[in-house]
């Protein structure tokens, strides 16, 4: 399996940067760096949103070749233990504000440090990106199940049946396919903590199965009589509104309350803007380190850039820019012109309606997401181009059918 590819920026049918994304598309973990002799700052933005982690200029040594080969093939081995630790999720989660600023910032924090001592089940609510998975994360490891696993599933990326096997497991010859049995994550995580995201994604029919393990801590596996008994505290998460939900009928009442007997509210960061700039700083440090730059700050431009834009994809939205900004700083502080604009928007029109109608919210964002997928080369561009996860940008396609 290849794990690293360098790319030319000037090939005989095109653009490198055009290569980028379909190589993306056919191996996700693939690190590419952009080679060019056409170096500048124009070139390395456009190739990094694309999806390479960095660019080298000709003229170069072998031993440049190698040493950036070693470290990013590094990457990926820290990466694999990673995914191996965490069951297979080789996301990374943007790392939430765990000491804030905010009043209200606060107050989130110092309720979820106090029900962690609980085996109460918890719902995180809040948009896309403003780090629910990690406060989940965070709240087991203040629970009395530190020592024992915690487990993340990701609601909206299985089939109905392959989540089902997911969670409750499966015996051999359950289903086409099923050549062994898996014991499931509610198994795996006995004693200790499943987190489930992006819960209002839960199918119906899967809905009966869970409120029963939360009722009574029983489940069976995909094809297999046996009722089983699990120690597994459980908390959800949703960027939906799960009320509506239940009013249009993909979400059941009773799984509602049982899911939300302690709701936690995670703010949008420009709720907390106190917050952003020693946030950034976080991400800036670990990212040099990550990358071997030696980048110590940000310029007083730069920090006010980071305080005037409104992050609409949040934390997340927030370390991509500052990984991005790392990779293509080539001195000891980040420069204004590395992160994001004023209004993070893309050059021309977003909504095209007649002089002075008004349109509501939905049709703006439908129309913006438009104005991004017809201007981006791949929906990974897209959602980094958004600030969203891929799962929240295939949503909201469904959602508005585009």
């Amino acid at each position: 399996m290849v794990d690293v590819a360098f790319v030319d920026l000037r090939l005989d049918e095109g653009s490198g940067i055009d290569v980028i994304p379909r190589l993306l598309d056919l191996a996700p973990w693939l690190r590419v760096v952009l080679v060019t002799a056409h170096g500048g700052v124009d070139s390395a933005v456009k190739a990094v949103r694309a999806g390479a982690v960095d660019y080298l200029a000709k003229p170069f040594q072998p031993r440049e070749v190698r040493a950036l080969t070693e470290k990013l093939l590094a990457d990926r081995r820290r990466e694999r233990r990673q995914e191996d630790r965490s069951g297979g999720r080789g996301d990374r989660e943007p790392t939430p504000v765990l000491e804030s600023n905010d009043p209200a910032m606060r107050k989130v924090l110092e309720m979820a440090r106090q029900v962690a001592e609980t085996d109460a089940t918890i719902l995180l609510t809040g948009e896309s990106g403003t780090g629910k998975g990690v406060l989940a994360r965070a709240i087991h490891l203040w629970s009395h199940r530190s020592d024992k696993p915690f487990s993340t599933v990701n609601c909206p990326a299985l089939s109905k049946e392959l989540l089902k096997s997911e969670l409750f497991g499966h015996v051999k010859g359950a289903f086409t396919g099923a050549v062994r049995s898996q014991p499931g994550r509610i198994a795996t995580t006995e004693g200790g903590t499943l987190f489930l995201d992006e819960v209002a994604d839960l199918p119906l029919a899967i809905q009966p199965r869970l409120l029963r393990f939360l009722q009574n801590q029983q489940y069976e596996r995909v094809g297999d009589p046996r009722t089983r008994q699990a120690d597994v505290r459980l908390i959800t998460a949703t960027n939906q509104d799960l009320r509506a939900a239940i009013a249009e009928g993909s979400f059941r009442e009773d799984l509602y309350y049982r899911l939300n007997v302690i709701e936690l509210e995670v703010p949008p960061l420009r709720k907390h803007p106190d917050d952003i700039v020693p946030l950034a700083l976080t991400f800036l440090y670990r990212f040099s380190q990550e990358y071997n730059r030696s980048v110590r700050g940000f310029s007083e431009d730069a920090e006010s850039r980071l305080r005037g834009y409104h992050w609409p994809g949040n934390i997340r939205e927030l370390e991509n820019a500052v990984e991005r900004a790392v990779i293509l700083c080539r001195g000891t502080e980040v420069v204004s012109e590395l992160l994001p604009g004023p209004l993070g928007e893309l050059e021309g029109p977003v909504v095209d309606t007649p002089s002075g109608e008004l349109v509501t919210l939905d049709q703006m964002e439908a129309n913006y997401i438009r104005h991004v997928l017809e201007r981006t080369d791949s929906i990974e561009e897209a959602a980094r181009t958004l600030g969203v996860s891929t799962t929240t940008l295939w949503r909201r396609r469904k959602k508005y059918e585009i």
